[in-house]
């Protein structure tokens, strides 16, 4: 993969952030998503964060052999902090990380997200944690997509600012409203995996010296939710 070459998990990610935009990928390991968008004239500028200097040092000889330092900066900075005001930063990418991880990072410097209408997020696990924070911090879904790549399967979450977003139920939450709408192969297979593993753990956990009851019930809710999911769209 590169900057003219973009893996499909990427590409997805990329397909989401507006034309003209300043753009803050955070995490960007060697930028190329902020470079691919750059050569295309999809985004006019915006900042490749980095907190690892190894990956950082890597997206700032990108940029700058692809001869963008004047547009794109790379910076070497936790999460948000990656961003200053003087960025006009609008739009900002995390792609490649756990739900946890990512709402970490969202939370921590709410307050740098202030100019930024957009959020492309890309969890690797726990997109439901995700789409929790979204809800309560003034961001709307406006799409999603599931897609299998490399033995992986990655959700895409995309969401805009709004003043009163739209309150999803649990079930909403864990399998993803635009999800369930238009629910794909990947999505099936995704959650047959989940059944499984959380089948498994219910023995294990039912099969333990001192069975723990609010947590066996717990799981047999979710199970029984994701159950009730798959049986509906394969209907």
């Amino acid at each position: 993969m590169d900057a003219d070459h973009l893996s499909q998990r990427l590409a997805t990610v990329a397909k989401y952030v507006p034309a003209g935009s300043r753009l803050a990928d955070i995490g960007t390991d060697h930028a190329y998503l902020p470079v691919h968008l750059m050569k295309r004239g999809l985004i006019v500028g915006g900042v490749a964060g980095e907190v690892v200097r190894g990956p950082f040092e890597n997206a700032r000889h990108e940029i700058a052999r692809e001869g963008y330092t004047a547009k794109l900066t790379a910076r070497l900075a936790n999460g948000l902090r990656a961003i200053e005001p003087t960025d006009h930063i609008d739009t900002v990418a995390i792609a490649g990380m756990g739900g946890a991880l990512i709402t970490q990072i969202l939370t921590q410097d709410f307050d740098r997200l202030a100019g930024v209408n957009r959020l492309v997020l890309q969890p690797n696990v726990g997109a439901m944690q995700v789409r929790e924070f979204l809800m309560t911090h003034g961001f709307q879904l406006v799409a999603e997509e599931i897609l299998a790549e490399d033995g992986h399967i990655y959700e895409v979450l995309v969401a805009d600012r709004q003043a009163h977003p739209q309150t999803y139920d649990e079930e909403a939450l864990r399998f993803g409203p635009y999800l369930l709408a238009a629910p794909n192969a990947a999505f099936v297979a995704k959650w047959q995996h989940e059944a499984d593993r959380t089948r498994e753990v219910l023995h294990q956990v039912q099969a333990a010296k001192v069975v723990p009851t609010a947590k066996v019930t717990a799981l047999e809710a979710e199970l029984r939710q994701i159950e009730e999911v798959l049986h509906r769209v394969r209907a």
